[in-house]
């Protein structure tokens, strides 16, 4: 686990009302909640931040710590790919969006050359391990990536932010204590 690290989780778009509408208001509110959010995490200290570069959430974190960065050098956004070509089935747009990503990150890990029924859960638990925070963004459905992820992270005694995608309430999670 790394001290200063954050990583993040959290639905792809298909699971909020707005979908893949990135001008709606509920999604402008939530990017604007999540940058809001990662500055206080950057206030407190913590200087890496690990994406997994899914679209939404991983996407949008990664767009709000490179324009944080622009203001402060001292952070480091990294991308943990699950598999070579996670992207190649992405509209046109987001696959440009995500190369642009990767081209300007600090650190690229491709985690495996092949996708597998697997990759995306082992991806998720590497951003756990590597991290001493996650930020989620977290709807409540407990079969879904994000919930398993989030109950590793408590597991593994992670501190934890919930920011909700609708009410966009947040909150925090500290581990059990002696972890």
């Amino acid at each position: 686990m790394e001290k200063n690290t954050c990583a993040f989780t959290g639905h792809r778009p298909k699971s909020f009302p707005w979908k893949y509408d990135e001008t709606a208001p509920g999604c402008v509110q939530l990017k604007e909640a999540l940058f809001a959010q990662i500055k206080i995490l950057v206030d407190r200290g913590i200087t890496d931040f690990l994406s997994g570069m899914a679209q939404g959430v991983d996407l949008w974190c990664a767009r709000a710590v490179l324009a944080l960065r622009a203001k402060n050098p001292n952070l480091r956004l990294h991308c943990i790919l699950p598999c070579q070509g996670q992207e190649d089935k992405w509209p046109a747009a987001m696959q440009e969006q995500y190369r642009s990503i990767l081209q300007r990150a600090d650190e690229v890990l491709c985690l495996q050359e092949e996708y597998s029924d697997d990759c995306m859960a082992k991806r998720n638990r590497h951003l756990v391990d590597h991290a001493a925070v996650l930020l989620a963004v977290y709807n409540g459905t407990r079969r879904s990536g994000t919930g398993m992820t989030l109950r590793y992270a408590q597991r593994q005694g992670r501190e934890i932010f919930i920011l909700d995608p609708i009410s966009r309430g947040m909150t925090r999670i500290r581990p059990a204590s002696g972890q």
